[in-house]
């Protein structure tokens, strides 16, 4: 193999910027990823984490990523002599500034807490920046909102809209309300031990939500389209797109932690038929 060929379906024990410099320019339809973050967390392998590195790896994903393709950062801020460190916000500017557009601000809400807060309420939340380079190519909504008044018409009752000014404007088309629609950019997990997803991703420090990975995996891309994880940890983001028929790279600077995701992927992958690339 070429010194710069990489292939797809591969974990890389190695830091992401050395696997991102074998990548050619627009190679990635989609990162879903969750970084270290303000060492809320202690790993199996310790590396330098600070915003120079952060920001070598912010270029370098604006480059391997396609035209209309899309980033999925998940981050959230430690509080460090009292204050939030706002790293979150550092990060998602600094996005913008290497030209990526700031898409949408989700949140990712968590059933429980780690630390219980003295002097603020308690901490049970993640951003979720969505991250485009350019137009986004794609959008598959995820419309499991049960919708009160399914059925009825549109215009049950007086149906205006506000305008600018102010006013009122009634709306005359009326629609059949559906039974389910799109929901919100708030989305809310069960991470407690049992259901993050199989047993052995409890091996890892930071647990990331199987169902999490998954919804955005299939929000924001399609079958047979290539989706990588800089910070690949116990696995999860690989085995959601074999479950969902997407391609995957990773990387994982810990030995351990990919020993770890080998293991949690080679129990499912030879089950999922129709995917030429693993066999």
């Amino acid at each position: 193999m070429a010194e710069k060929e990489i292939k797809i379906n591969t974990i890389y024990n190695e830091n992401c910027i050395d696997t991102m410099k074998r990548m050619p320019d627009n190679f990635i339809d989609l990162v879903v990823t969750s970084p270290p973050y303000d060492n809320l967390r202690i790993y199996e392998t310790e590396c330098e984490w600070n915003f120079d590195i952060f920001k070598q790896i912010a270029n370098k994903l604006h480059s391997i990523i396609k035209d209309g393709g899309i980033m999925v950062w998940i981050v959230g801020d430690g509080v460090i002599g009292g204050t939030e460190t706002g790293t979150s916000f550092k990060q998602a500017l600094y996005f913008k500034d290497v030209g990526f557009n700031l898409h949408d601000t989700m949140i990712y809400q968590k059933n429980t807490f780690s630390f219980p807060s003295r002097n603020r309420y308690h901490q049970i939340f993640e951003y979720m920046f969505i991250l485009t380079k350019g137009t986004p190519k794609t959008f598959n909504p995820i419309k499991d909102r049960k919708n009160k008044y399914a059925g009825r018409t549109s215009g049950w009752g007086k149906n205006t809209i506000r305008q600018q000014n102010g006013s009122l404007k009634e709306i005359t088309n009326k629609l059949i309300i559906n039974e389910y629609d799109m929901r919100p950019n708030i989305w809310r997990y069960v991470i407690s031990y049992g259901f993050i997803g199989d047993i052995i991703a409890n091996e890892h420090p930071a647990i990331f939500s199987e169902k999490l990975a998954e919804d955005h995996i299939k929000s924001w891309s399609n079958e047979k389209d290539l989706v990588y994880d800089p910070f690949m940890g116990s696995g999860t983001v690989a085995k959601m797109c074999i479950l969902s028929n997407r391609n995957y790279i990773g990387s994982e600077i810990s030995n351990v932690y990919c020993k770890l995701a080998e293991k949690r992927i080679a129990k499912i992958k030879y089950y999922v038929p129709n995917h030429e690339s693993w066999w």
